[in-house]
């Protein structure tokens, strides 16, 4: 046990040691260093690089080195390590809290406390191996998850803290549906587990204004919640899908289509290089937006094309967000093909149907031979012509073709049989009954519901014969046994 004589002697030793490297510490005004911001490390070797030394938050696993100016073998040439209770071990002071702290603030915290020992400490704490980060996205992306960066040499991921921007590009993209005005950001606190900050973001800002204060810098254990937009606009919309964080998913999408087109049903969508088929079958190439997203106009063209009883005006996206919530999404293609409007025609995405219901309100004509001739309709109707015209059977004429083009697609009348002055016009209505309409037809007249009326798909044209020709049909049926007979005998009798 050491006497009280050799106590005195060792504590007047380590008095005269701080002594002299207190003076040591102290440089002269012209040896002491201008302050420089803290250089931005490559630890790319370590699975993590251009780390913002200043801002970096600390935790455990951290690794860090520390010197102090005049001083070299204070810390030795060991780095220190951030223990699971966040803090480390240091000589003199003992043990520092750095554990959900910036770099910069620890270097505070230190410098201020080593002022006991040293007259002016000059401290500086350098991230010399980061640990592994582990953050969070859920709701409206491709791929929610956790996801881990760097901490191990080797490691083939991000080679920086992502901010909210990249956190999402990284897990997939926002589908369509997300609500980039209010993204929230959750943020633990590390001296009060359980304790979270919430962080709104408005992405829209940096969208639209430039705003990259929004794109905030995540730290560990950051949870990244994109929700639904509860009344998507338009804008909003565009924005979403055009931006760099978008989904680029090249997975085939499934889709419906119902209502008013000529094919209902589902449709299988392959967005990533643009080849659109039906469900169950191989199909053909179609165009494709920005992002390979199959649009409103692209799955209607698919489902054969609106029938002329369709209100455009009104149709609907019917969507289920990620949490179940069901969506509907107003979509007006007239102001599309009147307008030029192409915020109409919204890309789809996975599950989307989209809803073309029958209009309250009839089209004028003028309307109707609008349609016609857009990219809505389809490029052809069948229709089936028969009777006596020269070339009876199935032509494929535009939509809304008036009667007489059709008589005159199958090759007119047949002169000498025809009955040029009345034709039967049979139509399948949509509740499924029948129409039969007897029409005075008129080819030099415009088109009319009376005498010239615009066809439908699947519309049968009857063309009746003559009085002439049906006497004579009678005549030579009345007359072709008799006729028969009389061979018969002249061959019998040798005549």
């Amino acid at each position: 046990m050491m006497s009280r004589s050799s106590r005195s002697i060792a504590l007047a030793a380590l008095t005269t040691f701080v002594a002299s490297t207190a003076i040591a510490a102290e440089p002269s005004s012209n040896q002491y260093p201008s302050f420089t911001p803290l250089p931005t490390v490559n630890l790319r070797n370590n699975g993590l690089a251009d780390i913002n030394q200043a801002d970096y938050v600390l935790g455990p696993g951290d690794v860090l080195q520390l010197t102090m100016y005049g001083q070299t073998d204070l810390f030795g040439a060991t780095p220190f390590s951030v223990l699971v209770d966040g803090t480390i071990s240091l000589p003199f002071i003992g043990r520092v809290l750095v554990g959900g702290k910036t770099v910069k603030e620890v270097e505070a915290i230190v410098t201020g406390m080593y002022k006991r020992y040293f007259k002016r400490p000059y401290v500086t704490v350098v991230l010399s191996r980061p640990r592994q980060l582990t953050l969070a996205v859920s709701g409206e992306v491709v791929k929610p998850g956790t996801y881990p960066f760097g901490g191990r040499e080797g490691v083939d991921a991000l080679t920086s803290i992502p901010t909210v921007s990249q956190l999402l590009k990284l897990s997939g993209g926002v589908t369509p549906s997300a609500d980039l005005r209010n993204i929230l950001v959750r943020r633990s606190n590390f001296s009060q587990p359980g304790n979270y900050q919430t962080i709104s973001i408005n992405l829209m800002k940096l969208i639209q204004d430039g705003d990259i204060s929004q794109d905030i810098r995540l730290r560990d254990g950051d949870i990244v919640v994109v929700s639904a937009a509860e009344k998507p606009s338009l804008e909003d919309f565009a924005a979403a899908v055009n931006s760099s964080f978008a989904s680029d998913n090249t997975q085939p999408l499934k889709i419906a289509v119902i209502g008013e087109v000529f094919r209902p049903g589902p449709y299988t969508v392959q967005a990533g290089n643009a080849v659109v088929k039906e469900a169950g079958t191989q199909g053909a190439p179609t165009d494709a937006n920005s992002k390979n997203l199959p649009t409103v106009s692209q799955a209607i063209q698919l489902a054969g094309g609106i029938k002329p009883e369709a209100d455009v005006r009104t149709i609907q996206i019917r969507r289920i967000a990620r949490t179940g919530k069901e969506q509907l999404l107003p979509v007006n293609l007239w102001k599309l093909l009147v307008e030029g409007d192409i915020r109409q025609d919204i890309p789809l995405q996975e599950g989307d149907t989209v809803l073309i219901s029958k209009a309250t309100v009839p089209l004028t004509r003028e309307e109707q031979q609008f349609l016609a001739n857009a990219t809505l309709s389809p490029a052809t109707i069948d229709v089936n012509v028969v009777g006596e015209v020269i070339k009876p059977g199935t032509v494929k004429i535009k939509p809304n073709t008036p009667l007489n083009t059709a008589v005159l697609a199958a090759g007119g009348f047949n002169s000498q049989r025809a009955n040029k002055n009345t034709v039967k016009l049979i139509r399948l209505n949509p509740d499924g009954t029948v129409t039969e309409r007897k029409i005075r037809i008129a080819f030099d007249a415009p088109v009319d519901e009376q005498r010239n009326p615009a066809l439908r798909n699947n519309d049968v044209v009857i063309i009746g014969r003559s009085g002439l020709a049906s006497f004579s049909d009678a005549s030579s049926a009345i007359f072709s046994p008799i006729t028969g007979s009389l061979g018969i005998v002249r061959t019998f009798l040798g005549f």
